[in-house]
């Protein structure tokens, strides 16, 4: 919060077909399939994807009938649902090159996790306020919303030019308190065929036609359907600023599993521990944790007990208990608590082993997927089960506050 003066805060999202969101995609197809098959399963898929190349790479231990026959045709089934089938842009479904390079994971891990303990150490953040229906920050928040427009209009057919490559930023004006007061500016690359292309002065350059038309029937309504008190006529757009996004996706740029970890959160709000999500079971604690610390932290918010909160949980190999619990408020904490109170509250009512939050959370099913685009925290999906609120009456009542309504 800065005092005094009103100030610029800014977050990013990529599409379902950016590269890096492609082997988010692809690490996450592979999870699924085998915990579909093997709720048991420990997994930890990385992928690499270039020019009509994609290499998966890691670590998987699973009952599931996993052959390279399979993970060929999983990786070609998302590239295909993601929308790469030309065979002319240089990464298609049916001529990509797979090569696979899985095996076990390591019997020094396998044996900590074994007895209930953290696959790996490390430090794990949640992060929630008020600023959405959804207590995410209205920035990050905003540019999912974005892309995951570009997708409909692209996959309905309504704006044929898209492609599935896109980018979105949105810069939200806050007041000295910190409330947002409107929407600054926002930029939108997205991937395009060429009959939206016009020449000037003998240069390439996306039409100013579909400028307007990305302008009416993508941003306007997505920022109208969120937070219609923000929108005013003085929003800056910068849609394709460098002129055309012809050559897009992994053919444009190699793309690599766990590379989106801010654009995943909180679009650099509230910090983060380091730890990629996509293509990790539940026992990965850079996983786990980091669903429960939102889940901890929007069940504080939704309960009343603070206008923001930040959660950190830490942990170490083989050791089943966090090594730490920390809270920020952010000032915002109500007058009945003090941070250590409400520490104390978290130890009593979230589970914070991984085995208890595995199971508190159901995350032994096939959902991540769907965690893999547009956002892993604030989308009310009934497989999102960190994001439910119910554990705010619980807190509410034992603090004395009153439950806040929230989507």
């Amino acid at each position: 919060m800065v005092s005094g003066r009103n100030y610029l805060f800014t977050s990013e999202s990529v599409s379902m077909g950016h590269p890096d969101k492609v082997a988010d995609q692809i690490s996450d197809t592979i999870l699924d399939y085998c915990l579909q098959h093997d709720p048991h399963s420990r997994v930890a898929c990385e992928v690499l994807v270039t020019t009509d190349l994609v290499v998966v790479a890691g670590e998987i231990t699973t009952q599931a009938p996993l052959t390279r026959a399979v993970v060929d045709r999983l990786v070609r089934d998302t590239i295909r649902d993601i929308g790469y089938t030309d065979p002319g842009v240089g990464f298609s479904c049916d001529t990509v090159q797979v090569d696979i390079c899985l095996h076990k994971q390591s019997p020094d891990i396998a044996l900590g996790v074994d007895s209930g303990g953290a696959g790996d150490q490390g430090m794990m953040f949640g992060y929630a306020c008020r600023e959405t229906k959804s207590l995410m920050p209205l920035p990050i928040y905003l540019a999912h919303r974005l892309v995951e427009r570009q997708a409909q209009l692209r996959r309905s057919g309504e704006l044929p030019f898209l492609r599935p490559d896109a980018k979105s930023q949105v810069t939200v004006e806050y007041r000295p308190d910190g409330t947002p007061a409107r929407i600054h500016t926002v930029v939108l690359s997205t991937q395009h065929d060429d009959s939206v292309v016009e020449r000037r002065e003998g240069r390439p350059y996306f039409a100013e036609r579909a400028k307007r038309l990305l302008i009416e029937r993508l941003i306007l309504p997505t920022l109208r359907a969120e937070r219609p008190d923000l929108v005013d006529e003085d929003i800056v757009y910068h849609i394709n600023p460098t002129g055309c996004f012809l050559e897009g996706g992994p053919a444009a740029d190699t793309g690599l599993t766990g590379r989106k970890i801010i654009v995943d959160t909180y679009g650099g709000r509230g910090r983060h521990g380091g730890g990629a999500f996509s293509g990790k079971d539940p026992t990965k604690v850079d996983r786990s944790a980091a669903y429960m610390a939102r889940y901890i932290a929007k069940n504080v918010v939704a309960a009343g007990l603070a206008e923001q909160c930040e959660v950190q949980l830490s942990y170490a190999i083989g050791r089943a208990e966090p090594l730490s619990i920390w809270v920020s408020t952010f000032g915002t904490l109500h007058e009945s608590l003090t941070e250590d109170q409400l520490i104390d509250l978290i130890r009593r009512y979230f589970p914070l082993t991984p085995r208890g939050i595995i199971e508190a959370l159901q995350l032994r099913r096939p959902i991540y997927r769907l965690t893999a685009v547009h956002g892993h925290f604030g989308r009310e999906l009934p497989e999102f089960t960190w994001e439910r609120t119910d554990k705010a009456a619980l807190l509410a009542q034992e603090a004395g506050t009153r439950v806040v309504a929230v989507a």
